[in-house]
């Protein structure tokens, strides 16, 4: 059995990264720990647990299968009944009840938390525009984020979506099943749909941008006529490595929160969620820096499309449409200005929130 006696330090100076875009990837934190020609061996290395965590159908085409065996020191299913949460919840995701307007609308940034007040990543979320609902896998949401503390003993997974997160100030540090990822202003970071993250704020109070995609999955554009290189790079995008941590306590130590159909759930458990010891697959989170962009674009007399900023896309089922693209806007390089586009699939549905 492996042990470890303990919670661990969360160390992100230095972080080494798997490099590629929808590689296999594979990684242990204890030499062995991956089984060798198996993935569901009847008796896994150090008497670990095998679970497969799944980002599409089991018969997906090879092309777009998304999955992940996960070799962890507990079940991650070994925990007290989920329980919805009553507190202030500030996200919208079925947008159909939403009352829409034709008008162009823009905000400012959410205030920082007050003085005196503590306000993780979770609690921070605040819906802004989106379309669509996670019901029908169908849309896309726009939220912003505010906090001024670490989701400490605590995690998130959202079973609605994937998120794109886009800090504006302060470096964020993503603490994943899959291992750590340092995500500073200037970089964007994508959590897969049921993927259990954890968010600390280093640089102390942070705000920052979060799309959320209901279906599909963010994919490198086509370059076309670019030819094989430009926009963003495959071999930039970085995994992490396997990290995990052995700490167990009462039955109420640590807090799972599970975003399923707009709500927000909760449920206790004795020991740390970031006990994967090893892993390989293709769905994993994964970072970008934005200064890695290659920009293709000539103004020599007219303008071309936004589009061709695209960093990632989330097709739509419906041919030569999107659900959504992420842009990056090149106006400085050191505080990139990014954006978060929808095509003319949909016509968002927009709504304020009271605070």
């Amino acid at each position: 059995m492996v042990t470890n006696g303990g919670e661990r330090p969360r160390v992100f100076e230095g972080l080494q990264y798997q490099s590629g875009f929808g590689n296999e990837f594979q990684s242990e934190a204890i030499p062995g720990a991956l089984p060798k020609g198996q993935n569901n061996p009847q008796v896994c290395p150090f008497g670990l647990y095998a679970e497969q965590l799944s980002g599409s159908a089991f018969t997906a085409p090879r092309a777009h299968n998304e999955r992940t065996w996960l070799y962890r020191i507990l079940p991650s299913v070994t925990h007290e009944p989920f329980q919805r949460v009553e507190a202030s919840w500030r996200v919208v995701t079925h947008f159909q009840s939403s009352q829409p307007t034709p008008n162009q609308l823009r905000w400012a940034p959410l205030d920082l938390p007050a003085a005196g007040e503590e306000v993780d990543f979770v609690a921070g979320i605040v819906s802004f525009c989106g379309a669509g609902s996670p019901s029908t896998k169908d849309g896309f949401a726009i939220h912003m984020y505010s906090a001024n503390v670490g989701m400490h003993r605590s995690c998130l997974a959202n079973a609605d979506g994937s998120y794109l997160v886009v800090p504006q100030q302060g470096t964020l540090h993503l603490t994943t099943e899959m291992g750590l990822l340092e995500v500073p202003v200037g970089c964007i970071a994508v959590i897969p749909r049921g993927v259990r993250f954890s968010v600390d704020l280093p640089d102390g109070a942070s705000r920052g941008y979060l799309l959320e995609v209901y279906a599909g999955s963010f994919r490198l554009p086509d370059l076309g006529p670019i030819g094989a290189n430009g926009l963003a790079n495959a071999r930039d995008f970085e995994s992490p490595l396997a990290w995990y941590e052995d700490a167990e306590g009462d039955a109420d130590f640590f807090t799972v929160l599970h975003k399923f159909e707009g709500e927000l759930f909760e449920a206790k458990q004795s020991f740390s969620p970031f006990n994967v010891v090893a892993w390989h697959g293709n769905y994993v989170p994964y970072r970008y820096n934005l200064d890695r962009f290659c920009p293709m674009n000539a103004v020599r007399f007219d303008h071309p499309d936004p589009s061709i900023f695209t960093v990632l896309t989330c097709p739509s089922p419906v041919a030569r449409t999107l659900h959504t693209h992420f842009p990056r806007q090149t106006l400085d390089s050191k505080q990139p200005r990014c954006a978060v586009t929808s095509f003319g699939r949909w016509l968002p549905r927009l709504r304020s929130l009271l605070r």
